[in-house]
């Protein structure tokens, strides 16, 4: 598929069905709407037992597809202060309003993040939160060149290089997939003073 513009690129994102990829501050995404999340498991390969991560523009988009009391939600938000926008995703208990498309498994959680990149950003704030994962075929390591990911995926849209003097910059993906942070109901340890995140992939950020 061509590339697009941003415009065309979030137009055809909410006309829908639209499978499209942009960079983040980890690795380039491929996206689509959370109820239109079969697209990425049907061209990824990507086995159902493996959720996707649902990526927004700001914490109070992403609150609403995760469930918790106060208490805790004030615990994600100490955290989420610190890291984002960055490279930590939050594995969180996910609410009602998830589409089981997003998570076939059904595992009662959800990964969300809000990426530190002018791209993903302006994407995300023009089209609400997005389903994503990494731009590759299911057990392939990540693809990190926009023209590479083209070429694997061509029913995808991927955005153009800016003009020059564009307003959005795309400054170049870290590579480093980000690090993921599940929330425990009980602390690990069992011990109440103490963590109650478990880390279950390690990247650049350090809880």
């Amino acid at each position: 598929m061509p590339h697009v513009s941003l415009r065309q690129l979030t137009d055809a994102i909410a006309s829908g069905p639209a499978l499209v990829s942009f960079l983040t501050d980890t690795v380039p995404a491929l996206a689509t709407r959370p109820d239109q999340a079969a697209l990425i498991y049907a061209a990824k390969g990507r086995p159902p037992s493996k959720p996707l991560i649902l990526m927004g523009a700001s914490l109070a988009d992403l609150l609403p597809y995760v469930a918790g009391d106060e208490a805790e939600r004030q615990a994600w938000q100490a955290v989420t202060r610190q890291h984002w926008p960055g490279q930590l995703t939050l594995v969180l208990p996910a609410s009602e309003r998830v589409p089981a498309a997003l998570n076939p498994a059904g595992t009662g959680t959800l990964g969300i993040r809000v990426p530190n990149h002018p791209v993903a950003l302006e994407v995300l704030t023009r089209t609400g939160p997005l389903a994503t994962t990494s731009a590759n075929f299911s057990g392939q390591p990540p693809i990190t060149e926009m023209a590479e990911i083209a070429r694997a995926f061509p029913t995808a849209l991927t955005l153009l290089e800016p003009a020059p003097g564009s307003e959005v910059a795309q400054p170049a993906s870290s590579g480093q997939p980000s690090t993921v942070a599940q929330w425990c109901l009980e602390s690990i340890g069992g011990d109440p003073s103490g963590s109650q995140w478990k880390i279950l992939r390690q990247g650049a950020i350090r809880l």
